[in-house]
């Protein structure tokens, strides 16, 4: 019986030895949607099936855009009920498309879509879409002509899709021989290196690259509210959100110098004090106790190598953002019609 259950403790003992080295061996890569895209300067990744499991999306939409509509019922495909993961990138504009001045500079993206897709309605809907489509390897590339650039998609498995608008099909060819690859990969270099830092169980990130260091000046970025901020250049920006009971935040700017670190650190600081003042302001002394619990809960920390900001956004706030509906909507629905007042009738009759 002794040594029965001195096996059995080995074997407990060995699983989670292979299961620690597993985590840790998958800690440094992305997961595969972000390791398909290709080099670009900014990332996002989303995973929608812990929000699916908590019922987030029980509720399907009842006013939705008449072409989205129609684009269900062509593809069987529903965002809210059928997408699991989407990763991003962001092409931002060249040196050189900056410099043009008589072409305006945009920015480009391409997607990586993990979900359930029917496939035979999927590939119905892209053949009648697309003006041209061209096999590459043993995936067809559908090109779908839009206002100004051109839209590239791949169908690459049974639940995974891949997208992009660049202006060549660099890109989307580049998805294509990844995933042939079988996920062997690394991903791009930006995630190879700034990915760790994401925290586990993280929901939603973002690992985003600044102006280079050779443009001249900071890159500003535009915060809700008006608000700017201005990073050093070449600050690589790594933001995550995970949910632990209550929503929790996490933002890392990594400088190349301790100085720089201080600078972002004194930014987001006066930044926070300001933000706090208009919104208790605003609040007219009736401050709402889940917003103050918010920005109390906001913490900014600077470190050798970067500035840390921490916040915890609890469920009482989230669930009004949930439960508010949208100033659009509210502007949207139609409003009663009002009746005539005897003034406006005497009026209408006197101008008349």
């Amino acid at each position: 019986m002794r040594r029965r259950n001195i096996i059995i403790i080995v074997v407990v003992l060995a699983a989670l030895v292979a299961a620690t080295a597993m985590l840790l061996l998958r800690r440094g890569n992305a997961p595969q949607a972000a390791r398909l895209l290709p080099a670009a300067d900014a990332y996002f990744y989303i995973d929608l099936t812990p929000l699916r499991t908590a019922g987030l999306f029980k509720n399907a939409p009842t006013n939705i855009d008449p072409d989205y509509a129609q684009f269900v019922r062509d593809t069987g495909f529903q965002f809210e009920r059928d997408l699991d993961q989407a990763a991003f990138a962001v092409h931002l504009p060249s040196a050189a498309d900056l410099a043009d001045s008589r072409t305006p500079p945009e920015t480009r993206y391409s997607e990586i879509f993990v979900g359930r897709f029917d496939g035979a309605k999927l590939a119905a809907y892209l053949r009648r879409t697309a003006d041209s489509s061209r096999p590459y390897g043993r995936t067809i590339i559908y090109s779908i002509p839009l206002p100004g650039r051109t839209l590239r998609v791949a169908v690459l498995s049974k639940s995974m899709v891949a997208s992009s608008n660049t202006d060549s099909d660099f890109a989307i060819r580049e998805i294509i021989d990844g995933y042939a690859e079988t996920f062997t990969g690394g991903g791009p270099e930006l995630l190879r290196r700034y990915y760790r830092h994401v925290p586990l169980a993280s929901l939603a990130w973002a690992v985003a690259r600044t102006a280079s260091a050779g443009q001249q000046g900071n890159a500003k970025f535009v915060l809700p509210g008006g608000f700017d901020l201005f990073f050093p250049p070449d600050t690589v920006i790594v933001a995550a959100v995970r949910y632990l009971g209550s929503v929790q935040v996490r933002a890392d700017a990594f400088t190349h110098t301790q100085e720089d670190a201080q600078r972002v650190s004194d930014q987001l600081n006066a930044l926070l004090a300001i933000a706090r003042t208009v919104e208790y302001r605003a609040q007219a002394g009736a401050v709402d106790p889940d917003l103050k619990a918010f920005f109390d809960s906001i913490s900014i920390s600077q470190f050798p190598d970067r500035a840390e900001l921490n916040a915890t956004i609890p469920p009482g706030f989230v669930k009004k953002l949930v439960s508010e509906p949208p100033v659009e909507a509210i502007s949207a629905a139609p409003q009663p019609e009002k009746k005539p007042t005897p003034d406006t009738r005497r009026h209408g009759r006197r101008k008349k």
